[in-house]
């Protein structure tokens, strides 16, 4: 009797996924010595008065597990910084506190998403909503966005929800094209999630990186939403320490309780330290926030200056910490997937293709560069593309 082969090692979401974009690109910026304006990270280590706030509590207070859901300090600083800067009547019970927003996305999907459950995403996305959902057993439902706009219409909507769909799954501002949505869109979909009886997860990491005047929105605090959203959010967008991996989810009872049964078994607790010091953050005056603003508005307007002066057309975007450059009306005849390979080697820049974050279908003629950097560095990196710009004749 012949030995039956053996069964294919891991589960085919992950063991059949290619590494992803952003690590990928990185890896390129490391091994070449290219500028990194791919993976979007701040050059900085950090706001002084926050780094000081995190090195205080790790010397003189607890390191041992904080409670699972948070500390309380933590909890009640995020509900209190929702009902100032948005208006939300948040408490401190309805907060969970996660290892990083991708974890607290994770925790959501996995506790609420049944086997056959369809979830509307709207593409271009963060390219880990889709093995997430996958795992969770459930179904992505994919409403594709074009540019110039990236515009979300009722027609689209409808046309990607059946009987099966139970959930939105939405990023707003929006990575990769850093628009900030507009309020009759937000409206649409607080409407239809009503109409169909759907729960919203709204990634919401970029709520505080806003810029030309433009205030968030969450989707939480339209009409219907407040029992019916997972609202998500990130320290490590807002304070400019993205290694820290300190984020939050926050939901009514009901969902907050079956939120937080996944969570304990995720990462369980997320370090103290961290915790005190982002609870510090969250409690700044307005114009501290107002500040931070200002700066990466400032660093925004500076690349796209500096790409625009090179021949390269910019869209530069309302929010994050990203614009893109549009291919073929730069006059360059080539993807962006290929533009992005020859950037790295030949002009030392690393960036990242759009069509990464279409599963299907993608957009290929735009490139998304991270203006979060030092005006040093962006100065270099232009000076780098205006060259390569030139080189193509």
């Amino acid at each position: 009797m012949s030995e039956a082969a053996p069964s294919p090692l891991g589960h085919p979401v992950y063991r059949d996924m290619p590494t992803t974009i952003f690590e990928k690109m990185s890896a390129r910026a490391r091994e070449t010595g290219a500028i990194n304006l791919g993976q979007g990270f701040p050059e900085g280590p950090g706001p002084r008065e926050i780094l000081e706030a995190a090195a205080d509590a790790l010397l003189t207070r607890s390191s041992q597990y904080a409670p699972m859901a948070g500390l309380a300090e933590l909890r009640a600083a995020v509900a209190a910084h929702y009902a100032h800067f948005q208006g939300l009547d948040l408490t401190p019970s309805e907060v969970i506190v996660t290892s990083g927003a991708t974890e607290a996305l994770a925790a959501s999907l996995l506790a609420l998403v049944r086997p056959g459950d369809e979830v509307l995403v709207l593409a271009p996305l963060y390219d880990a909503y889709l093995p997430l959902i996958e795992r969770a057993g459930g179904v992505a439902r994919i409403v594709r966005l074009t540019p110039p706009d990236w515009r979300i219409t009722r027609r689209a909507l409808e046309a990607a929800i059946t009987g099966r769909t139970r959930f939105l799954l939405m990023n707003n501002p929006v990575n990769p094209t850093g628009v900030v949505l507009r309020g009759e869109e937000l409206a649409l979909l607080a409407e239809l999630c009503v109409a169909h009886g759907l729960i919203a997860i709204c990634d919401e990491v970029w709520e505080q990186v806003t810029f030309d005047g433009i205030d968030h929105q969450p989707l939480i605090g339209l009409p219907g939403m407040r029992d019916r959203t997972v609202k998500i959010g990130s320290a490590g967008k807002i304070f400019s320490v993205t290694g820290w991996k300190v984020g939050w989810m926050c939901a009514a009872p009901p969902i907050a309780t079956l939120l937080a049964r996944a969570h304990q078994f995720l990462t369980f607790a997320t370090p103290p330290g961290l915790q005190w010091a982002v609870a510090d953050g969250l409690a700044r005056p307005d114009a501290w926030f107002a500040a931070q603003r200002d700066a990466y508005q400032a660093s925004r307007d500076r690349l796209a200056r500096g790409l625009e002066a090179a021949g390269y057309a910019v869209h530069p975007g309302g929010g994050t910490w990203f614009l893109t450059i549009d291919l073929p009306a730069s006059g360059i005849a080539m993807d962006d997937v290929t533009f992005c390979d020859r950037i790295v080697g030949e002009a030392g820049v690393a960036a990242i293709p759009i069509s990464a974050f279409y599963p299907a279908d993608p957009i290929t003629h735009l490139v998304r560069l991270c203006f979060s950097k030092s005006d040093a560095t962006l100065d270099q990196a232009v000076a780098r593309l205006a060259g390569f710009r030139a080189s193509l004749g």
